[in-house]
């Protein structure tokens, strides 16, 4: 047994008009993270440190919706949230609504590493970043244009979004706001499995462009958006609503462990027969080093893998291809 290693910059109905710069820049930054991850691999670096490390650099790219590049709350501002497990111990941590920490995930860290318990969130999470000295900025370091322009194109609309939509014919009509948003693209995760065996799994993310103030997703939600254990570790992305009713990262922990599926017989169970059509992709891998990538999104998926015996894959097409 080998390491192996996946991570996804959001999946969804990512539509085929995306400019091709914004395409180009994603896929640049993914590649680059997935180096980041297999180095620190090779050099024998834990799991939990790999997923960590390159959450990290994921979050520190502007287009990716999380840490730098979060999306916008109704208000205008950001509320990110984060998650981070090892597998083998199954110590976790987790925090959402956060303004001014740089990266989430670390502080989720150290909420696991540094805390009794697993959860912090707003003004607790807040007053803890500053306790533990991780740094901080300005709320405004989080407002882009690029946000500002999706935010509008969403009160617009009347409606809940990911980051990235078409846009809307000025014929439109939308009243009612979606309740569980449009699905296009957001959200950043990792997993890996390093050469002792260890299973890490984080997740971090800025959640619906003009969601409620309060509102929170799946992504720090153990056993929904993050999950891992001594047998695989699972980052979903999509619809959080979905995500948590569906409890999916537990659910494909849970047919491995209780039924004896394999990893991508339950990933694919859980993705194509536990929830809507249109609302899940996920990356998970084993502790034996397989690697699975499903989504049941109508068009194209992005995400990245690669395993110490020189298997690698890069998906931005239809789940045809």
């Amino acid at each position: 047994m080998g390491w192996a290693i996946a991570l996804h910059g959001g999946a969804g109905d990512i539509p085929r008009s995306m400019p091709a710069e914004r395409r180009q820049t994603r896929e640049v930054a993914l590649r680059h993270c997935l180096d980041i991850g297999v180095n620190a691999l090779k050099t024998r670096r834990h799991a939990l440190d790999v997923v960590e490390l390159v959450v990290r650099e994921l979050e520190n790219h502007p287009n990716f919706n999380a840490g730098r590049g979060s999306v916008l709350t109704t208000k205008g501002t950001v509320e990110m949230e984060a998650c981070i497990m090892d597998g083998n111990t199954k110590r976790c941590g987790a925090v959402s609504g956060l303004t001014t920490v740089v990266n989430p995930i670390s502080l989720a860290r150290l909420v696991m590493e540094k805390t009794p318990h697993i959860y912090l969130a707003f003004d607790g999470a807040e007053d803890f970043a500053r306790e533990q000295g991780v740094e901080t900025v300005d709320p405004s370091h989080f407002i882009t244009p690029e946000n500002v322009e999706r935010l509008k194109q969403a009160k617009e609309a009347n409606r809940v979004q990911l980051d990235y939509t078409q846009p809307i014919p000025k014929d439109a009509k939308s009243e009612t706001p979606l309740a569980d948003g449009d699905s296009q693209i957001g959200t950043v995760g990792c997993v890996a499995v390093d050469n002792e065996g260890n299973l890490a799994s984080a997740t971090s993310t800025g959640g619906f462009v003009n969601k409620m103030v309060g509102r929170i997703g799946d992504t720090p939600i153990i056993g929904a958006g993050t999950y891992a254990n001594n047998l695989c570790a699972i980052s979903a992305t999509g619809k959080g609503e979905a995500i948590i009713r569906a409890t999916v990262a537990r659910d494909v922990a849970a047919l491995m462990e209780f039924k004896g599926l394999s990893l991508k017989e339950a990933a694919a169970h859980v993705v194509e027969e536990c929830v809507p059509r249109g609302t899940v992709g996920l990356v998970a891998v084993s502790s034996t080093g397989e690697i699975t990538m499903p989504l049941n999104h109508t068009t194209r998926h992005v995400s990245a893998c690669a395993t110490e015996e020189g298997y690698s894959n890069w998906i931005w097409n239809s789940e045809e291809n």
